[in-house]
């Protein structure tokens, strides 16, 4: 009998795509809070974002946000944030793939759970640790930030 493969296994994972709201955003850029030379990302740089590494994304980011040296402790657990939401996300990615042929619709469904599931664990973390920073930032930085991710969150409903 030949298996066929639910919705979740055909289409990539689009949690994976917005698991770190803040790094997807980081080639994101509006023109509008574009550094000298740049111009706004195309949905092809949107989803080689999405599989560069985490520390490029947070590199990126660090610079599009003008992060200060007074700024630095507070960014620091921003970045770590990032780092451990990637490895989380990752983890469970590996895993559904690893299991894909062998999961039955309820077992991919459970896992799709958990990935959701992560995710929204993962966001929650995120803005507890970037409140500290925003609330840091001079009214520059915080219409930067602000224009970066809505921008970000324009794409995310677009592609849903």
């Amino acid at each position: 009998m030949k298996r066929t493969t639910t919705p979740f296994q055909r289409r990539p994972m689009p949690v994976l795509a917005a698991a770190l709201l803040l790094a997807i955003a980081t080639l994101a850029t509006p023109t509008s809070a574009a550094t000298p030379g740049q111009t706004p990302a195309s949905a092809h740089v949107m989803t080689v974002a999405t599989h560069a590494p985490v520390d490029t994304r947070i590199n990126n980011l660090h610079a599009r946000l003008q992060i200060t040296a007074d700024q630095e402790s507070l960014w620091q657990p921003v970045a770590q944030v990032m780092r451990d939401n990637a490895s989380t996300m990752d983890s469970l990615r590996q895993s559904r793939m690893a299991n894909a042929n062998n999961m039955s619709a309820i077992d991919d469904l459970r896992t799709y759970g958990q990935v959701i599931d992560a995710h929204a664990d993962g966001v929650k973390k995120l803005t507890s640790a970037f409140e500290p920073l925003y609330n840091s930032m001079s009214d520059t930085q915080k219409h930067n930030a602000d224009l970066i991710f809505r921008s970000n969150t324009h794409h995310a409903a677009k592609k849903g």
